[in-house]
């Protein structure tokens, strides 16, 4: 009798431990932050790539990690708060999608791990020491995205081979991809005989003038500088684009898809699976410092068929055979 009461006991102390052990296990679940300057609602694509990476490698959000979420709404200046508060939580990885968000995630930290998504080169940046060896708490994925101006233009003068002055639309709050976008599109124009004019945008009133301004002066073309802003006001950009009678070409593909007339860049979501698999692969105990720096290998040309026609362009032969991608 006296040991079926202790049995009894037992069992219910295994019981009432129970709830224990899982609410324990659930504490212990690690916790990613992710940092970025937009809004979660123009990030729909991206995050469901980023959780695809961290599923490759056996992460799944809330069933064995947990994801603390910072979003600057579009206010660059707010990163260095957001970081520092993801830094005071103790997460285990801070993972981030463009260069703002990189450096200041750098600055907030030396010791905990960072996965960023460069769109140029990130020694230049200065986010790590080298690309086989990043060193430090740091490591990510460069898109080359600013590295591609010239091609852009390139491309750009190829389905409007009767252009001669083009506008650059450039955001000066974002002065690193400013830089290396006019770095690289300057000496490109010149060689292929174009005029190039500068202008800057950096809020939504910004990117109306600079068109009202375009309507006036009438350039060939409008060559739009790969940025995370003016991602977010792609609706804008590719209306007032179309409105205007305007060709235009930009960075990536999600301009196309609405309506943009050519874009050409790398695949942002195929990064953000990676920035999700090294991510993973940290939390699993590989050090950021061994992990190289990836050099991304997908880029995209898509082109708007319908828009070509609207603007009364006929698509050369030549783009329609490199196209990865013509909408209809």
């Amino acid at each position: 009798m006296m040991k079926r009461r202790k049995f009894i006991t037992l069992l219910g102390g295994a019981a009432a431990a129970r709830p224990l052990a899982a609410r324990a296990q659930q504490a212990a679940m690690p916790v990613i932050g992710l940092l970025d300057p937009r809004s979660p609602d123009a990030m729909v694509d991206r995050l469901r790539a980023f959780r695809l990476g961290l599923k490759d490698v056996g992460y799944v959000e809330r069933e064995n990690v947990a994801i603390e979420y910072r979003w600057a709404d579009n206010q660059l200046d707010r990163l260095p708060a957001l970081a520092a508060e993801l830094v005071r939580r103790q997460i285990a990885v801070i993972s981030t999608g463009t260069n703002a968000a990189a450096l200041a995630a750098k600055a907030a930290t030396t010791t905990t791990p960072i996965v960023f998504m460069a769109a140029e080169d990130p020694v230049r940046l200065g986010l790590v020491a080298s690309i086989a060896r990043p060193g430090g708490n740091i490591t990510g994925m460069n898109l080359f995205t600013g590295e591609l101006s010239a091609k852009r233009l390139g491309l750009l003068r190829e389905m409007v081979p009767g252009a001669a002055r083009i506008a650059v639309l450039v955001n000066p709050a974002n002065a690193t991809i400013t830089e290396t976008t006019l770095r690289d599109v300057e000496p490109a124009a010149r060689a292929m005989g174009l005029q190039i004019q500068v202008f800057n945008a950096s809020t939504s009133g910004e990117i109306d003038a600079a068109f009202a301004t375009f309507v006036r002066e009438r350039p060939d073309a409008v060559f739009v500088a790969f940025d995370v802003f003016f991602n977010s006001r792609r609706a804008q950009l590719v209306n007032l684009a179309s409105r205007h009678a305007l060709p235009a070409t930009y960075g990536s593909r999600e301009f196309s898809e609405i309506g943009g007339l050519i874009s050409y860049g790398t695949s942002i979501t195929d990064g953000w699976r990676q920035v999700g698999v090294y991510t993973g692969r940290i939390l699993k105990g590989e050090k950021p410092a061994d992990l190289p720096v990836l050099q991304s290998t997908k880029f995209e040309l898509v082109i708007n068929h319908q828009t070509a026609r609207m603007l009364g362009l006929t698509v050369p032969p030549s783009l329609l055979a490199v196209a990865d991608e013509v909408i209809e």
